[in-house]
Protein backbone atom coordinates (compact mmCIF):
# COMPACT_ATOMS: atom_id res chain seq x y z
CA UNK A 1 0.00 0.00 0.00
CA UNK A 2 1.36 3.12 -1.33
CA UNK A 3 1.12 6.79 -0.77
CA UNK A 4 1.66 9.40 -4.13
CA UNK A 5 2.10 12.64 -2.40
CA UNK A 6 5.58 13.89 -1.00
CA UNK A 7 6.40 13.47 2.47
CA UNK A 8 7.89 17.61 2.24
CA UNK A 9 4.63 18.73 0.33
CA UNK A 10 2.21 17.46 3.19
CA UNK A 11 4.93 19.18 5.95
CA UNK A 12 4.95 21.98 3.78
CA UNK A 13 0.84 21.87 3.56
CA UNK A 14 0.88 21.51 7.29
CA UNK A 15 2.97 24.52 8.04
CA UNK A 16 1.78 26.98 5.63
CA UNK A 17 -1.40 26.18 7.36
CA UNK A 18 -0.74 26.66 11.11
CA UNK A 19 1.31 30.38 9.55
CA UNK A 20 -1.93 31.69 8.28
CA UNK A 21 -3.32 31.53 11.91
CA UNK A 22 -0.15 31.67 14.11
CA UNK A 23 1.79 34.75 13.18
CA UNK A 24 4.42 33.22 15.70
CA UNK A 25 5.81 30.62 13.08
CA UNK A 26 8.51 31.38 11.04
CA UNK A 27 10.63 29.03 8.06
CA UNK A 28 14.11 29.13 7.81
CA UNK A 29 16.14 27.11 5.48
CA UNK A 30 19.82 27.15 4.44
CA UNK A 31 19.40 27.12 0.27
CA UNK A 32 17.60 24.00 0.02
CA UNK A 33 14.05 25.53 0.44
CA UNK A 34 13.20 24.17 -2.96
CA UNK A 35 15.08 20.63 -2.49
CA UNK A 36 12.68 20.44 1.07
CA UNK A 37 9.84 21.98 -0.52
CA UNK A 38 9.46 25.04 1.19
CA UNK A 39 10.33 27.81 -1.02
CA UNK A 40 6.89 28.79 -1.65
CA UNK A 41 6.02 30.32 1.53
CA UNK A 42 9.06 32.80 1.06
CA UNK A 43 6.37 34.37 -1.38
CA UNK A 44 3.56 34.28 0.95
CA UNK A 45 5.13 34.94 4.59
CA UNK A 46 8.29 37.73 3.07
CA UNK A 47 8.61 38.35 6.22
CA UNK A 48 8.42 35.11 8.11
CA UNK A 49 9.97 32.90 5.68
CA UNK A 50 13.44 33.02 5.06
CA UNK A 51 16.83 31.91 3.27
CA UNK A 52 19.69 32.04 5.65
CA UNK A 53 21.90 30.90 3.11
CA UNK A 54 24.89 27.97 3.30
CA UNK A 55 25.65 28.56 6.76
CA UNK A 56 23.43 26.59 8.59
CA UNK A 57 25.15 27.45 12.30
CA UNK A 58 24.12 30.66 11.81
CA UNK A 59 20.26 29.54 10.59
CA UNK A 60 20.50 28.13 14.01
CA UNK A 61 21.79 30.94 15.69
CA UNK A 62 19.12 32.91 14.30
CA UNK A 63 16.36 30.81 15.43
CA UNK A 64 17.43 30.91 18.55
CA UNK A 65 16.52 34.14 19.02
CA UNK A 66 13.45 34.19 16.92
CA UNK A 67 12.66 31.76 19.87
CA UNK A 68 13.89 33.62 22.45
CA UNK A 69 11.49 36.79 21.46
CA UNK A 70 8.20 34.40 20.91
CA UNK A 71 8.89 33.09 17.59
CA UNK A 72 8.84 29.04 16.63
CA UNK A 73 11.33 28.75 14.23
CA UNK A 74 11.54 26.04 11.87
CA UNK A 75 14.91 25.32 10.46
CA UNK A 76 15.29 22.77 7.15
CA UNK A 77 18.23 21.09 5.51
CA UNK A 78 19.23 18.01 4.60
CA UNK A 79 19.73 15.64 7.53
CA UNK A 80 23.55 15.61 8.09
CA UNK A 81 23.50 19.78 7.80
CA UNK A 82 20.51 19.85 10.13
CA UNK A 83 21.93 17.91 13.20
CA UNK A 84 25.78 17.10 13.05
CA UNK A 85 26.89 20.15 11.28
CA UNK A 86 25.22 22.73 13.65
CA UNK A 87 25.28 20.36 16.73
CA UNK A 88 27.12 22.96 18.71
CA UNK A 89 24.45 25.33 18.16
CA UNK A 90 21.95 23.05 18.61
CA UNK A 91 22.99 21.97 22.05
CA UNK A 92 23.84 25.13 23.76
CA UNK A 93 21.57 28.05 21.60
CA UNK A 94 18.68 25.90 21.47
CA UNK A 95 18.20 23.07 23.61
CA UNK A 96 20.61 24.24 26.96
CA UNK A 97 18.75 28.20 26.25
CA UNK A 98 15.45 26.10 26.29
CA UNK A 99 13.78 27.74 22.70
CA UNK A 100 11.35 25.78 21.12
CA UNK A 101 12.97 25.54 17.49
CA UNK A 102 11.85 22.51 15.27
CA UNK A 103 14.71 21.11 13.22
CA UNK A 104 13.82 19.22 9.95
CA UNK A 105 16.74 17.02 8.43
CA UNK A 106 15.62 15.59 4.95
CA UNK A 107 16.45 12.38 3.66
CA UNK A 108 18.15 10.67 6.48
CA UNK A 109 19.90 7.00 5.77
CA UNK A 110 19.80 5.51 2.57
CA UNK A 111 17.31 7.98 1.79
CA UNK A 112 19.66 10.67 0.28
CA UNK A 113 20.41 7.77 -2.47
CA UNK A 114 22.84 9.42 -4.86
CA UNK A 115 24.11 11.89 -2.83
CA UNK A 116 26.16 9.79 -1.48
CA UNK A 117 28.27 9.54 1.87
CA UNK A 118 28.62 13.05 2.72
CA UNK A 119 24.91 13.23 2.62
CA UNK A 120 24.00 10.06 3.86
CA UNK A 121 23.40 10.89 7.72
CA UNK A 122 23.06 7.35 9.65
CA UNK A 123 24.49 8.90 12.86
CA UNK A 124 21.87 11.90 13.29
CA UNK A 125 19.72 10.11 16.25
CA UNK A 126 22.71 9.22 18.21
CA UNK A 127 24.08 12.64 18.30
CA UNK A 128 20.94 14.25 18.87
CA UNK A 129 19.73 11.66 21.27
CA UNK A 130 22.59 12.41 23.51
CA UNK A 131 21.99 16.42 24.06
CA UNK A 132 19.28 16.58 27.00
CA UNK A 133 15.83 17.84 25.97
CA UNK A 134 16.21 17.17 22.73
CA UNK A 135 12.35 15.04 21.48
CA UNK A 136 13.48 13.25 18.30
CA UNK A 137 10.39 12.33 15.90
CA UNK A 138 10.23 10.27 12.72
CA UNK A 139 7.25 10.30 10.72
CA UNK A 140 6.29 6.71 9.28
CA UNK A 141 3.83 8.27 6.59
CA UNK A 142 1.68 11.32 5.48
CA UNK A 143 -1.82 10.51 7.41
CA UNK A 144 0.92 10.74 10.73
CA UNK A 145 2.97 13.61 9.41
CA UNK A 146 0.15 15.69 9.14
CA UNK A 147 -1.53 14.84 12.18
CA UNK A 148 1.99 15.60 14.29
CA UNK A 149 2.72 19.05 12.97
CA UNK A 150 -0.18 21.05 15.35
CA UNK A 151 1.68 19.32 17.86
CA UNK A 152 5.30 19.74 17.50
CA UNK A 153 4.58 23.37 17.08
CA UNK A 154 2.59 23.39 20.67
CA UNK A 155 5.19 21.62 22.24
CA UNK A 156 6.60 23.72 24.20
CA UNK A 157 10.83 22.62 23.46
CA UNK A 158 13.32 21.86 20.53
CA UNK A 159 11.77 18.83 17.89
CA UNK A 160 13.56 17.29 15.70
CA UNK A 161 11.62 15.94 12.57
CA UNK A 162 13.41 12.95 11.42
CA UNK A 163 11.76 14.04 7.62
CA UNK A 164 11.61 10.64 4.44
CA UNK A 165 11.45 13.57 1.62
CA UNK A 166 9.82 11.52 -1.04
CA UNK A 167 6.68 10.29 -1.09
CA UNK A 168 6.16 7.26 1.99
CA UNK A 169 7.08 3.95 0.77
CA UNK A 170 4.37 2.39 2.80
CA UNK A 171 0.87 4.10 4.34
CA UNK A 172 0.70 2.25 7.41
CA UNK A 173 -2.48 4.69 9.21
CA UNK A 174 -5.86 5.44 7.91
CA UNK A 175 -8.50 7.72 8.48
CA UNK A 176 -9.10 7.02 12.09
CA UNK A 177 -5.84 6.82 12.89
CA UNK A 178 -5.27 9.32 16.31
CA UNK A 179 -1.64 10.27 16.89
CA UNK A 180 0.28 11.29 20.01
CA UNK A 181 3.38 13.00 19.74
CA UNK A 182 4.88 10.63 23.12
CA UNK A 183 3.05 7.15 22.24
CA UNK A 184 4.29 4.59 20.13
CA UNK A 185 1.93 2.78 17.85
CA UNK A 186 1.21 -0.81 18.01
CA UNK A 187 0.21 -1.52 14.65
CA UNK A 188 -0.30 -5.24 14.33
CA UNK A 189 -0.69 -7.51 17.42
CA UNK A 190 1.88 -10.41 18.07
CA UNK A 191 2.28 -13.14 20.38
CA UNK A 192 5.91 -14.48 19.44
CA UNK A 193 8.50 -12.01 18.46
CA UNK A 194 8.26 -7.81 18.82
CA UNK A 195 9.63 -5.81 15.94
CA UNK A 196 10.12 -1.97 16.93
CA UNK A 197 10.60 0.02 13.97
CA UNK A 198 11.10 3.55 12.82
CA UNK A 199 10.09 5.61 9.61
CA UNK A 200 10.18 3.44 6.60
CA UNK A 201 11.62 0.53 8.30
CA UNK A 202 8.17 0.08 9.26
CA UNK A 203 6.17 -1.13 6.57
CA UNK A 204 9.25 -3.54 5.26
CA UNK A 205 8.41 -4.90 9.24
CA UNK A 206 4.46 -5.15 8.43
CA UNK A 207 6.05 -7.49 5.06
CA UNK A 208 8.21 -9.62 6.59
CA UNK A 209 5.20 -10.05 9.88
CA UNK A 210 3.39 -11.31 6.87
CA UNK A 211 5.90 -14.01 5.82
CA UNK A 212 6.92 -14.54 9.46
CA UNK A 213 2.61 -15.49 9.80
CA UNK A 214 2.90 -18.08 6.73
CA UNK A 215 5.72 -19.66 8.49
CA UNK A 216 3.27 -19.90 12.25
CA UNK A 217 5.16 -17.06 13.78
CA UNK A 218 3.22 -14.25 15.39
CA UNK A 219 4.67 -10.63 14.63
CA UNK A 220 3.99 -7.47 16.67
CA UNK A 221 4.81 -4.90 15.16
CA UNK A 222 5.36 -1.41 16.78
CA UNK A 223 6.22 2.19 15.35
CA UNK A 224 8.47 4.05 17.96
CA UNK A 225 7.92 7.20 15.47
CA UNK A 226 9.36 9.64 18.38
CA UNK A 227 12.62 7.70 19.47
CA UNK A 228 13.25 10.37 22.17
CA UNK A 229 11.76 10.26 24.63
CA UNK A 230 10.58 7.07 23.81
CA UNK A 231 7.23 5.32 24.65
CA UNK A 232 9.15 3.50 27.44
CA UNK A 233 6.32 1.73 28.77
CA UNK A 234 4.80 -0.06 25.34
CA UNK A 235 8.49 -0.86 25.06
CA UNK A 236 8.55 -2.85 27.83
CA UNK A 237 4.86 -4.28 27.84
CA UNK A 238 5.55 -5.77 24.22
CA UNK A 239 9.12 -7.18 25.15
CA UNK A 240 7.06 -9.00 28.11
CA UNK A 241 4.66 -10.27 25.88
CA UNK A 242 6.70 -11.89 23.09
CA UNK A 243 10.26 -12.27 24.76
CA UNK A 244 12.05 -11.60 21.62
CA UNK A 245 12.58 -8.23 20.26
CA UNK A 246 13.74 -7.48 16.57
CA UNK A 247 14.88 -3.46 16.13
CA UNK A 248 14.93 -1.86 12.85
CA UNK A 249 16.11 1.76 11.72
CA UNK A 250 17.27 3.26 8.88
CA UNK A 251 20.32 4.46 11.19
CA UNK A 252 23.19 2.94 12.78
CA UNK A 253 22.91 0.24 14.84
CA UNK A 254 24.79 2.58 17.17
CA UNK A 255 23.41 5.04 18.92
CA UNK A 256 19.45 5.06 17.69
CA UNK A 257 16.61 3.05 17.95
CA UNK A 258 18.31 0.09 19.11
CA UNK A 259 20.49 1.65 21.89
CA UNK A 260 17.13 3.61 22.82
CA UNK A 261 15.25 -0.08 23.01
CA UNK A 262 18.42 -1.69 24.95
CA UNK A 263 18.55 1.27 27.59
CA UNK A 264 15.15 0.69 28.27
CA UNK A 265 14.91 -2.90 28.61
CA UNK A 266 18.12 -3.61 30.16
CA UNK A 267 17.06 -1.78 32.80
CA UNK A 268 13.42 -2.90 33.36
CA UNK A 269 12.75 -6.21 31.53
CA UNK A 270 16.42 -8.06 29.92
CA UNK A 271 15.86 -9.67 26.54
CA UNK A 272 17.70 -10.50 23.15
CA UNK A 273 17.64 -8.00 20.43
CA UNK A 274 18.37 -8.50 17.10
CA UNK A 275 19.07 -5.38 15.33
CA UNK A 276 18.24 -4.51 11.41
CA UNK A 277 20.08 -1.24 10.29
CA UNK A 278 23.54 -0.14 9.68
CA UNK A 279 26.21 -1.78 11.40
CA UNK A 280 28.87 1.16 11.83
CA UNK A 281 29.40 1.98 8.08
CA UNK A 282 29.52 4.58 5.98
CA UNK A 283 26.73 5.71 3.24
CA UNK A 284 27.85 5.52 -0.40
CA UNK A 285 25.79 6.67 -3.89
CA UNK A 286 23.47 4.37 -4.77
CA UNK A 287 19.54 3.47 -5.07
CA UNK A 288 17.25 2.87 -1.98
CA UNK A 289 16.66 -0.90 -3.19
CA UNK A 290 20.57 -1.52 -4.06
CA UNK A 291 21.91 0.14 -0.73
CA UNK A 292 18.71 -1.43 1.33
CA UNK A 293 20.42 -5.01 0.10
CA UNK A 294 23.86 -4.09 0.63
CA UNK A 295 22.96 -2.69 4.25
CA UNK A 296 20.74 -5.91 5.12
CA UNK A 297 17.95 -3.75 5.31
CA UNK A 298 15.34 -5.56 3.54
CA UNK A 299 12.43 -6.98 4.79
CA UNK A 300 13.88 -11.03 4.14
CA UNK A 301 16.54 -9.36 6.66
CA UNK A 302 13.97 -8.01 9.07
CA UNK A 303 12.39 -11.88 8.39
CA UNK A 304 15.62 -13.89 8.95
CA UNK A 305 16.09 -11.48 12.71
CA UNK A 306 13.02 -12.33 13.68
CA UNK A 307 13.41 -15.94 13.70
CA UNK A 308 17.22 -15.61 15.26
CA UNK A 309 15.25 -13.68 17.74
CA UNK A 310 12.83 -15.96 18.49
CA UNK A 311 15.51 -18.79 18.48
CA UNK A 312 17.16 -17.36 20.99
CA UNK A 313 14.20 -17.17 23.59
CA UNK A 314 13.69 -21.15 23.78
Amino acid sequence: MYEDIEMRKILCDEIDSLMEHDERIAVLDADLAKADGTIRLRDKYPDRAFDIGIAEQNMASVAAGMAAYGMIPFIGSFTPFATRRICDQLAISVTYAGRSVKIIGSDPGISAELNGGTHMSVEDIGVLRSIPGMVIFEPVDGVQLRQSVKQIVDYDGPVYIRLFRKAAPYAVFGSGYKFDLFKADNVREGKDVTVFASGIMVGRALEAATELACEGVSAEVINIHTIKPIDREAVVASARKTGAVVTCENHNVIGGLRSAVAEVLTEEYPVYITPVGIRDHFGEVGKMPFLSEKYCMTSADITAAAREAVRKKH
